[in-house]
């Protein structure tokens, strides 16, 4: 069985205050389909990057075939008239076309599509056909990074189906549902150690979970015997302290103390508190070997506003047009105080712009739309790429309070060395969860979150899962996670396709 060997990996970008990776041994199956799991800021781009060769680093990284990064590096300012076909072959002039079309037969995507120019496709529609050239190689590793971002539920399903009769991949991905189906393996990049284990992610987080309480129990004993040890070694250095000072006693019945004698004795109560002492802070140390590798996820806090009516939106057969081309036809809806609602639908079925025409964009509309009026919303867009500049800039320009900004960012498993740097050399994982802080921190009726999982971690967003939860804010989302929408009991409005 072939394998790609790491060893002794260890790499940092040039001017970065840390190693991403140091001293790290892994071995993957180039047979395995294997689930690539961290927190957002972990390595798991920088280590696909590193597999294909791109960085120099130290160690060694060996295997027996070329490693190929998806998604693809698109050419800039193509030519709107540039068919999918014609892109196609400047990706990879060597593509068999027959291949290609196989693989999107197996992706249930039309052959006819490849005649149509790539930019008027919908981001699923693109996806589907780069993954179909991906796979359409041979005697390749292929190393996936995200693919799910812009796939509705349908395209996730049809994806993971796709992906199950695949073979030799390492996968990206923050859906715990669609990670589930299809890998076979998991690679996790935890607090302090990496871990490699058969299963998929949910198999990894019960093994983990038992882990993490087996470490915690054996914390609780440990605390016990540290409390124990602190206690003997405070008195036996009171008893030597005690001893010592009989050395300068007065005579009794004439005799002079024996101060050799107490001096030794002394000092070997101060010995035994030494001891007692290093047994301590070896306790100590054992018990933060224990709990290093912990995956906790603090809780976060939430201050919604109640409007003062039951009722805040409600569309009844709304149609919306830009220009004479409907983007969406028919959606009825009604949101309440406290209610979670979520559409869904295929790629191109408006769900973004019935969220933009809430927040009050001039789309030309049909059909009844009721806003509630003088509505506090907090917004966050689908795109936050092009953030940049200084973190409490960004803060002072929203009139967000920059300690609980900043204590929000850390509870979120934001890095504190990351605070200084520009936002631009920030992961697009860590630009979103600047946003998600900001309108958390947000005083608001209604929170419109437009696809907010994209390229946040597993871990929160287990978190903010439960934040919802607990605080039950006005929403109205657009989300592809299954697993995140089922946790947070949103109810769920399919927008009609397009006629």
């Amino acid at each position: 069985m072939a394998q790609i060997k790491v060893n002794d990996l260890t790499f940092y970008y040039e001017g970065s205050y840390d190693n991403i990776f140091e001293h790290v041994n892994l071995q993957i199956d180039t047979d395995w389909r294997c689930g690539l799991i961290g927190r957002n800021g972990k390595g798991k781009t920088t280590l696909l990057k590193l597999l294909t060769g791109v960085f120099e680093y130290s160690g060694s990284i060996t295997g027996p075939m070329e490693c190929v990064y998806f998604p693809y590096t698109l050419p800039e300012n193509a030519h709107p008239s540039q068919t999918t076909m014609e892109l196609l072959e400047e990706l990879n002039p060597n593509y068999e076309l027959w291949k290609v079309c196989r693989e999107l037969g197996e992706l249930s995507v039309d052959s006819e599509v490849l005649n149509r120019s790539f930019c008027t496709l919908s981001g699923g529609e693109q996806t589907k056909i780069l993954l179909a050239l991906l796979f359409s190689g041979e005697n390749r590793f292929l190393l996936i990074d995200e693919p799910t971002n812009h796939l509705d539920m349908e395209g996730r399903e049809k994806t993971a189906e796709y992906l199950r009769k695949k073979k030799g991949f390492l996968l990206v991905s923050h859906d715990k549902w669609f990670l589930d189906q299809c890998v076979d393996h998991v690679l996790v990049l935890e607090r302090q150690t990496i871990t490699v284990m058969q299963g998929n992610f949910t198999s990894w987080q019960e093994q983990k979970a038992k882990r993490d309480a087996h470490a915690l129990a054996q914390n609780e004993r440990l605390q016990k015997d540290i409390s124990h040890l602190k206690e003997a070694a405070c008195q036996a250095e009171e008893w030597s302290n005690a001893v010592e000072k009989t050395k300068l006693g007065t005579r009794t019945g004439g005799l002079r103390p024996d101060r050799g004698f107490i001096g030794h004795k002394a000092a070997k109560m101060m010995k035994r508190s030494q001891n007692t002492q290093h047994r301590m802070e070896k306790a100590i140390r054992e018990k933060e070997g224990l709990l290093n590798n912990l995956e906790t996820a603090e809780e976060l806090k939430l201050f919604p506003l109640t409007y003062h009516k039951e009722r805040l939106i409600k569309a009844e057969d709304l149609s919306l047009f830009y220009g004479e081309k409907p983007v969406c036809q028919g959606v009825s809806f009604e949101l309440k105080n406290s209610m979670q609602l979520a559409f869904k639908g295929r790629n191109g079925c408006g769900k973004s712009s019935v969220l933009k025409k809430i927040l009050g964009e001039e789309i030309e509309s049909r059909g009844e739309l009721f806003i509630a009026s003088n509505l506090v919303i907090s917004y966050v867009p689908q795109d936050v790429s092009r953030l940049s500049g200084g973190l409490l800039d960004y803060a002072r320009e929203r009139e967000l309070p920059e300690h609980l900004f900043l204590a929000l960012l850390r509870k979120l498993d934001f890095p504190r060395v990351q605070f200084e740097k520009d936002m631009s050399c920030y992961s697009e994982g860590q630009k979103k969860k600047v946003a998600l802080a900001a309108s958390l921190l947000a005083k608001a009726h209604l929170y419109i979150w437009d696809e907010p999982l994209n390229y946040i971690d597993i871990f929160s967003r287990m978190q903010l899962a439960e934040l919802i939860r607990t605080y039950r804010p006005t929403m109205l989302l657009v989300e592809h996670d299954r697993s995140f929408l089922e946790e947070i009991g949103a109810e769920q409005v399919e927008l009609p396709a397009r006629k």
